[in-house]
C-alpha cells in the first residue's frame, strides 16, 4: 500500500451540472425519468424544477478516487450512498473523499464520500471501499 496514505487525507472537486450533462447521462444510463428531463413535469413535482440524477452527481466520487485519492490504479470495491437533498441543474456541487480507515492486513481503504451544494447543504453522503494499488 502507498505509505503516504493516511487517515484524514482528503481531496475535493467542484462542478455544476448542465442541462446537457443531464440529457447525456439520461441517454447513457437509460434513466428517462421526466423529473430530470421535462420542465413542465418537474415544475409540478415536489422539487418545483428539474433535478440532476443522483447517480450523475455521485459519479464525481469515481473521478476523485480514480485520479486523486487513492489515485491511479484504484479499484472500487463498494459504495454506500444517501441522497438527502435534490441537486438542481446549474447548482455548484463540491464532492469530497476523505480517508476514514486503512486496513493493515490488505491494501484496502474506506473513505467518506460527501457532496455539498453551494448553500452548504449535504446532498449526498456515503462511504466507499477501495483497493489501493501496490
Amino acid at each position: 500500500m502507498k505509505s503516504k496514505l493516511k487517515v484524514g487525507d482528503m481531496v475535493s472537486v467542484s462542478k455544476a451540472f448542465t442541462d446537457e450533462d443531464v440529457i447525456n447521462f439520461s441517454s447513457i444510463s437509460l434513466d428517462k425519468n421526466p423529473i430530470h428531463l421535462d420542465s413542465e413535469y418537474a415544475e409540478a413535482s415536489i422539487f418545483g424544477q428539474k433535478i440532476v440524477h443522483g447517480m450523475l452527481a455521485a459519479s464525481l466520487f469515481s473521478g476523485l478516487l480514480g485520479v486523486e485519492l487513492p489515485g491511479e490504479g484504484s479499484i472500487y470495491l463498494g459504495q454506500t450512498l444517501r441522497f438527502s437533498a435534490p441537486v438542481y441543474i446549474g447548482d455548484k456541487l463540491t464532492a469530497s473523499v476523505e480517508v476514514l480507515k486503512i486496513r493493515e492486513d490488505k491494501p484496502i481503504v474506506t473513505l467518506r464520500t460527501l457532496c455539498v451544494n453551494s448553500q452548504g447543504v449535504i446532498v449526498i453522503d456515503g462511504e466507499a471501499t477501495v483497493k489501493v494499488p501496490q
